[in-house]
């Protein structure tokens, strides 16, 4: 079992002081605030609201529990400098795996949404939480929906009855991949994309002490599906992202190969033309696609370090028309 999923890390309360942050710092991050009439809350990151780098930021922090540490920065890939999402944690099964991860699809009444955040770990309704053996009680449910449009009364609604809470105690935070929060937000998953392939090839994630991550930050997409394409394009062409692990070397070298986003077949092509041929269903995309394009493991028993994959700028050119 990893080894920072051994206790319970109440995800939604380390979010929650994110959360008040937030709605303290309304005016400085340009969000906004609504109360449904059950009592729900809504933070709006940038449907209505544009939102900017610094809520990019604190969004970041809420999906991933507070366990992780954002900034923005300048880098290079291949002859381009630009702007960089990175992201690091020292509990990084429970950062991004266990909160982070958007692995909750959420369909009601018309209204569609990625839903990632600790409130994922209070209704358990994934695999995953069965194969990490990890689940939380929580006084107020933390969510963030990946989303164009605000959420309704009945999503509310749904997500309490999955949680078992009343809908005053859920708070919803939205934002689309096509603003400038939700763009970053979904740039920093950079470790959880790593995290999530190594979960699917039964790696031993109790190895896994720390992780880092960088990938670069698109230009803001003018529609959401656009937004979609780009964001998913930084990870799989140009994340790059380290684990710290232990244990021995040889079992490193065998499933290295099988991580980065360069084991798919469908690797090198634009990810909005990939979704489009794949009818616009996540699910119907080769799930090697949802990785960094580069993973290096740095081996802290043996000192040893091995490195995976190939980074494509070649191919953000193409995307991002640079």
């Amino acid at each position: 079992m990893p080894h920072d999923v051994n206790k319970d890390y109440d995800l939604n309360s380390r979010a929650l002081f994110n959360i008040e942050e937030a709605i303290d710092l309304a005016d400085e991050l340009k969000i906004e605030v609504h109360e449904l009439v059950n009592g729900a809350r809504v933070l709006d990151f940038g449907v209505k609201v544009p939102g900017g780098l610094d809520a990019g930021i604190m969004l970041g922090g809420i999906c991933m529990s507070n366990l992780g540490e954002l900034f923005l920065s300048h880098r290079e890939i291949g002859d381009i400098t630009c702007p960089h999402v990175n992201v690091s944690s020292d509990h990084p099964i429970a950062a991004c795996l266990l909160s982070q991860y958007a692995g909750w699809s959420i369909n009601v009444d018309g209204y569609f949404a990625m839903g990632s955040g600790p409130m994922r770990a209070v209704a358990a309704n994934e695999s995953l939480f069965e194969k990490l053996k990890y689940s939380e009680k929580a006084e107020t449910v933390i969510g963030v929906l990946e989303s164009h449009q605000l959420p309704t009364e009945m999503v509310a609604r749904y997500i309490a009855e999955k949680a078992n809470v009343e809908p005053s105690d859920v708070v919803m935070v939205v934002a689309p991949a096509s603003s400038l929060a939700g763009s970053i937000q979904v740039v920093a998953r950079s470790i959880e994309t790593a995290l999530h392939q190594l979960l699917e090839l039964d790696f031993d994630l109790g190895r896994i002490e720390s992780a880092m991550g960088t990938a670069p930050l698109p230009p803001i997409a003018a529609d959401p599906l656009t937004g979609i394409g780009w964001t998913n394009d930084a990870i799989l062409y140009g994340g790059r992202v380290q684990i710290w692990v232990t244990g021995d070397d040889a079992s490193l070298e065998e499933i290295g190969p099988k991580v980065p986003a360069n084991s798919s077949d469908k690797f090198g092509e634009p990810f909005l033309k990939l979704f489009e041929e794949a009818d616009r269903d996540f699910y119907k995309l080769d799930p090697a696609l949802f990785s960094p394009a580069e993973v290096t493991f740095q081996n802290l028993s043996t000192g040893r370090t091995f490195t995976f994959g190939e980074l494509r700028p070649d191919v953000l050119k193409s995307s991002y028309g640079w």
